[in-house]
């Protein structure tokens, strides 16, 4: 299921919970996933501080500023 930003947040205006949405996209496509499913299971436990590890070594492995990108997705929200 591949969902750009625009129709999740075209959902979530339509009253769907947002959190769900991502939970069932994240899960499709990390069926066979160990790195998306370590990041499910993180958010089921509430292990904020484990996911933003993650995210952040995951933007260093592709060379990217975790905070400048995190910046320019609240950005696209506002």
């Amino acid at each position: 299921m591949n969902v750009n930003p625009m129709q999740l947040i075209q959902m979530i205006k339509g009253g769907k919970n947002p959190q769900q949405l991502l939970m069932n996209i994240l899960q499709q496509q990390g069926q066979n996933n160990p790195i998306i499913n370590n990041a499910i299971n993180m958010a089921q436990n509430g292990n904020v501080s484990g996911l933003e590890v993650l995210a952040r070594n995951l933007a260093a492995q592709r060379g990217l500023d975790f905070d400048k990108e995190l910046a320019n997705l609240k950005n696209q929200f506002m």
